[in-house]
């Protein structure tokens, strides 16, 4: 059964790339802050992981915010990105009712 692996990085590539160690990748997927995929003996980050993880690597290399800084300011933003959905929600209804 072959798996598509055409939206995926390979992570060896990706660190190779931005010039960071395995280990910063491995960190994050310990914390539950990105997911691996596994295929074929190879580790593979998924494209939409991208933008949070070139996000992750800024905060730990060039403000020098450890691991469970990152842990803490990642679920914060999950947090604000979901009360801004429900703002958005509840102000759309209130139109509704304005109207």
């Amino acid at each position: 059964e072959q798996m598509e692996t055409r939206d995926l990085i390979l992570i060896e590539h990706f660190c190779t790339n931005h010039d960071i160690e395995f280990s910063f990748i491995d960190s994050l997927q310990v914390f539950g802050l990105i997911e691996v995929v596994v295929h074929e003996d190879n580790k593979y980050l998924q494209q939409e992981q991208l933008k949070d993880v070139e996000k992750m690597m800024r905060m730990h290399y060039e403000l020098d915010i450890n691991m469970e800084g990152i842990d803490v300011i990642s679920h914060l933003l999950k947090r604000i990105n979901s009360l801004q959905k429900e703002l958005i929600e509840t102000q759309n209804k209130l139109r509704l009712y304005e109207h």
